[in-house]
């Protein structure tokens, strides 16, 4: 059952954690594009939290408490752990790099492209979340909710389409907050998420019925005709 007691304060939460990972390391909260992000992905969260608890509750749920399930691969719990500190080490880079030090320079009309690549990312993870009702933010087969192997939506393109749209929303990310190092270090978080797809592959293949079938079907698991 959905607690959405738990719900509002997981999301509160992550709003002062992002708040302090960006506004601390300014040292001011006269920062536009710190804010400007702050209210796009925290709008974004709200909405797809509001839709979800409308739509697909189960699936809230899951993303809520998937992390640290005795089923979550062991390898996965550390790559979390890892890949979170290099996150919010990045989030904390980017006010040191454009506010505080002025290391970087991105011109205004290369922050707004990064604004309206964050839009299409959230748009694309809507789609994602529409389509993958199994979409856990660990890497288990839900086995207690009967998962099925997703092929349609964006998952006919590209095998692992949340993956593909957290680029563009690094990406986006580091161009709206204006940080030329923030691009480059977000370079290695998609390593990260690369290194882990592949895990995930071997993972679902031993275990998720008929995902054999799909790889072969589908060919590139982030960008098309790329890999």
């Amino acid at each position: 059952m959905l607690n959405v007691k738990m719900l509002i304060i997981q999301v509160a939460g992550m709003f002062v954690v992002f708040a302090f990972a960006l506004f601390l390391p300014a040292g001011t909260i006269a920062w536009f594009a710190g804010w400007a992000y702050l209210i796009l992905f925290f709008g974004f969260v709200i909405v797809l939290s509001l839709w979800l608890v409308k739509f697909n509750p189960s699936l809230l749920t899951e993303r809520m408490t998937g992390i640290g399930k005795k089923d979550q691969k062991s390898w996965d719990k550390a790559w979390f752990a890892l890949t979170n500190v290099l996150f919010f080490g990045w989030l904390v880079l980017m006010p040191l790099d454009a506010v505080r030090f002025h290391w970087s320079h991105v011109p205004m009309w290369l922050q707004i492209v990064g604004a309206f690549l964050l839009l299409i990312s959230f748009y694309c993870f809507y789609l994602v979340f529409r389509e993958n009702s199994y979409l856990s933010p660990a890497v288990r087969v839900q086995s207690e909710r009967e998962q099925t192997v997703i092929t349609t939506g964006p998952y006919s393109i590209v095998r692992h389409p949340m993956y593909a749209t957290a680029v563009i929303f690094l990406i986006g990310t580091g161009l709206l907050l204006g940080s030329w190092y923030g691009l480059i270090v977000s370079l290695g978080i998609v390593v990260a998420i690369a290194w882990r797809a592949v895990q995930e592959e071997h993972a679902l293949l031993l275990e998720l019925p008929g995902y054999d079938e799909y790889l072969s079907k589908v060919k590139y698991r982030l960008v098309p005709y790329v890999w």
